[in-house]
């Protein structure tokens, strides 16, 4: 087994997202690094605080530049992150007179923040169109089985009668609330970071405001002061990535639990059994409740990293880099499972 099962080589196509996980590899980072640097240089010439032709240069470098990752490796060992060697790298590559302008007035934070957010922009667009084909997914369970019989439970003991469409109801209720969610919240989190040394863009001068607005827009996010010791915005949006793990894995306990008694539920393509050939297993409803229960226990960790001593934490941030990743794929995924789940449903109710 790897250091997680998001991507390890076999694991991974059953726990993992292939197009979740492509946004935070190595590639995907560095080219949204590269993309800040190219529209910080084209915002800062618009604004005249580097010259046309400094960006001109450094823009023609960009075009085709591709980073030494073996000298970014080491770095990273040194620095505890790559942009010091990258915007070096850069800069000796962009060469004299207009080195010195590539990254003028920013710093390493600004550009592994507002990276991050550039991925994540794809990453919500990703998640959006996997929640709504999983709400898809339950709504025709509605219409193929909602006015069969089921028998209520209350506290794990039979209740009184109800019909299929007010569990189907219990579960996808909750998944449009999260897409109502997402997109009030993406306007807080889709937005620029660009602060400078300590959040002040002191090398700016009075020109700070205009080529961060101007930023943000070549960049298609949001123009906001800077965040750089303010994470509430990731925080909230783990704690929609759990919530949203959680309402699914809701979903898996319940269908794990009906086809135990196997008469109120009919699954197709369930998980084989090495000693007992008979046996389907309900594995993916189980995946559900685990991946929720993952996603539960990170969300402490990811409230744990808004605590950010003064203008920037080193420990806090890295903290971060641990969590957030992982919380991404394992929606994606429990989204991915949800969505075959109810697929797989043959017969519901009676």
């Amino acid at each position: 087994m790897t250091i997680s099962p998001f991507d390890h080589p076999l694991l991974s196509a059953f726990l993992g997202d292939e197009e979740a996980a492509r946004h935070f590899s190595v590639e995907a980072e560095i080219e949204a690094m590269l993309a800040f640097e190219s529209a910080l240089a084209e915002a800062e010439a618009e604004n005249r605080v580097i010259t046309n032709d400094a960006a001109a240069a450094i823009l023609s470098v960009l075009a085709s530049f591709r980073p030494d990752t073996t000298l970014l490796r080491a770095a990273a060992a040194r620095d505890g992150v790559i942009v010091p060697e990258l915007v070096r790298q850069l800069r000796e590559t962009v060469g004299e007179p207009h080195g010195d302008k590539v990254h003028f007035g920013a710093t390493s934070q600004d550009v592994i923040d507002t990276g991050l957010v550039l991925r994540l922009k794809s990453v919500v667009d990703h998640l959006s169109l996997l929640l709504t084909e999983t709400v898809l997914r339950l709504t025709s369970l509605e219409e193929r089985f909602g006015g069969r019989a089921l028998t209520g439970i209350t506290r794990m003991q039979p209740a009184i009668p109800i019909q299929v469409a007010d569990r189907v109801n219990a579960w996808r209720g909750p998944l449009q609330r999260h897409r109502e969610r997402l997109s009030e919240q993406s306007r807080r989190l889709l937005a620029v970071q660009f602060g400078g040394a300590a959040g002040t863009l002191e090398k700016l001068g009075g020109k700070g405001p205009a080529v961060r607005a101007a930023l943000a827009a070549k960049l298609g996010l949001g123009d906001a002061p800077q965040w750089h010791s303010q994470r509430d915005a990731l925080a909230d949006f783990a704690g929609w990535l759990s919530l949203l793990t959680g309402s699914l894995g809701k979903f898996g306990q319940d269908i794990a639990l009906m086809a135990q008694g196997g008469a109120d539920i009919a699954l197709s393509g369930g998980g084989g059994s090495s000693a007992m050939p008979h046996k389907q297993n309900p594995v993916k409803a189980e995946a559900l409740v685990a991946l929720a229960r993952f996603n539960a226990t990170q969300l402490s960790g990811m409230h744990q990293a808004l605590v950010h001593e003064q203008e920037r934490s080193g420990a806090a941030w890295t903290l971060e880099w641990l969590l957030l990743p992982q919380m991404v794929v394992a929606t994606a995924a429990s989204l991915r499972l949800a969505a075959e789940l109810a697929a797989r449903i043959e017969s519901l109710g009676r």
